[in-house]
């Protein structure tokens, strides 16, 4: 099922693939950084995430028999812990080496792969019954190839309460992914998950550095923060005949 389509690729001793060639590179370490993966990796061990786990587990309800690809999976927290829960076959890309062999160290029972998302899903045609894409890549084309006719697609983006406490009142962005992948799927069903959770300054900190915006510690003070997704769910389109 997976595609290297003739490209030389690397298996790490944590269990990953790395199908990422040099080309395809913006930035010597692309993707995430050690630093915001390993910030994420903490607020979820806190379980910080597990309202917003169980909302997702609740819009897919997936199967033992499902098989699912994460694009733009991060540090494998939704994945695998779906996986672990579920016992679906597991496939997760990402462009961020450190996310990727964090995922393979914390879940070697799903594949992990460093790959490109945006350019292609390394996977043969129809091969997935769901796709996710949570707070991740979009790249219609590509989800619908590799999703099969009667599979389901699950976007998750970021509500505009999420974090409002540290960057202020996002905007609503489900108009716009509705019509992203308004040509290959059919929105079937809308879903709000919010949480709120009390955060000492290193958790704080831990935010700060999973979005980019990492203050000195002594600036950090503990406070109430909002997490807030917006579960967008999609049957494909008929796929037109050649």
């Amino acid at each position: 099922m997976l595609c290297p389509q003739g490209h030389a690729f690397d298996v790490a001793r944590s269990g990953y693939i790395n199908l990422l060639q040099p080309q395809e590179r913006r930035s010597k370490q692309p993707g995430d950084t050690v630093a915001a993966v390993t910030g994420r990796r903490r607020l979820h061990d806190r379980g910080v995430s597990a309202p917003l786990l169980q909302a997702i587990a609740e819009t897919i309800a997936p199967s033992p028999t499902e098989v699912v690809l994460d694009a733009g999976c991060g540090d494998g927290f939704y994945l695998g812990s779906l996986a672990a829960q579920t016992g679906f076959d597991a496939h997760g890309i990402d462009i961020s080496i450190p996310a990727i062999d964090a995922a393979a160290r914390r879940y070697p029972q799903c594949e992990w792969v460093v790959a490109n998302a945006d350019r292609m899903v390394p996977y043969a045609d129809h091969s997935f019954t769901i796709v996710l894409s949570i707070t991740a890549r979009m790249n219609a084309p590509e989800f619908r190839r590799v999703l099969r006719d009667d599979g389901r697609l699950l976007v998750a983006v970021p509500a505009p309460e999420d974090l409002i406490e540290l960057r202020g009142k996002g905007r609503d962005r489900i108009a716009r992914t509705v019509e992203t992948f308004a040509n290959d799927f059919t929105l079937v069903d809308k879903r709000h998950a919010t949480t709120t959770a009390a955060l000492d300054a290193a958790a704080v900190h831990d935010v700060l550095h999973s979005i980019y915006r990492p203050l000195h510690p002594k600036l950090v003070e503990a406070m109430m923060v909002t997490l807030s997704l917006d579960l967008l769910l999609f049957r494909p389109k008929p796929r037109l005949k050649k």
